[in-house]
């Protein structure tokens, strides 16, 4: 009687990691080319946007004119805008789901951010919308990644422009509260139905009044895997017709500073 006994535990666990690596690759590739096709549907309208105000542009030459061809110089902003967005999500995507993106947390001054922030999103804004940011409390210096919470920042208060009516209001507040800091981005727009809420968050998704309006369903899904990374939390808070109100907290293992300090 021959008994050979051989422990095979290390090859299964390498057979293992080679099929998860596989199926991981196919799950990537299978998300890039469903937002490769999204994508491509999207610059379709800005594209033939920035086409036609082009070519009007060109016949405006009298000064009488000059209101129509600012309107549409506004037309091909708005439409780079748009196309900067989804080329932002693809890039986003890919390193998120590549595992390329680390937490890198730096101190610096939350206000002077959010300020500067504002300003820059300020030239993307509808007639008459208004990005007011107010901070509360005496501490203003917070370690985060600062191109994590940017990239974050840059979704939130664009959505809020993009389904907010001309003329509302958007908020955008920091608050420091019992060790974490605390980050209010709030619209006046449609307001996301509640039957949509659980699967806000999820790849691909966009909500049943989004309408019309351009998206690829993947810039919540992008901030929720970036406060992943960043040890973060969200909740939302929204009413129909009346507004949302996305609330992100960050915990400080170390004690808020002042500037000053």
């Amino acid at each position: 009687v021959l008994v050979v006994i051989q422990n095979i535990t290390e090859q299964k666990n390498v057979e293992l990691q080679m099929l998860q690596t596989i199926a991981k690759q196919k799950d990537l590739n299978d998300l890039k080319s469903k937002f490769v096709t999204i994508a491509s549907h999207e610059f379709r309208t800005p594209l033939s946007t920035i086409l036609s105000s082009s070519y009007l542009i060109e016949q405006y030459e009298a000064p009488e004119d000059k209101d129509k061809k600012l309107k549409h110089i506004n037309r091909v902003r708005s439409a780079v805008a748009n196309l900067t967005e989804i080329l932002n999500e693809f890039l986003s995507v890919g390193k998120i789901e590549d595992g390329a993106l680390r937490n890198k947390p730096e101190l610096f001054d939350l206000i002077v951010f959010c300020r500067e922030l504002v300003d820059e999103m300020g030239a993307y804004a509808k007639t008459g919308q208004v990005i007011k940011y107010e901070h509360k409390g005496t501490a203003n210096m917070v370690n985060l990644d600062r191109q994590h919470l940017k990239n974050i920042l840059i979704n939130l208060l664009s959505n809020a422009i993009k389904y907010s009516d001309a003329g509302k209001l958007i908020e955008l507040r920091t608050i420091f509260e019992k060790g974490n800091v605390m980050i209010y981005v709030k619209d006046n727009g449609m307001g996301i139905p509640e039957d949509d809420r659980a699967h806000l968050f999820e790849t691909f998704f966009r909500a049943k009044n989004a309408g019309n309006i351009q998206g690829t369903g993947m810039g919540l899904h992008i901030v929720k895997r970036y406060l992943e990374i960043m040890g973060g939390g969200i909740e939302l808070d929204s009413k129909l017709k009346k507004g949302t109100t996305f609330i992100l907290s960050f915990p400080q293992k170390t004690p808020a500073l002042s500037a000053k300090t």
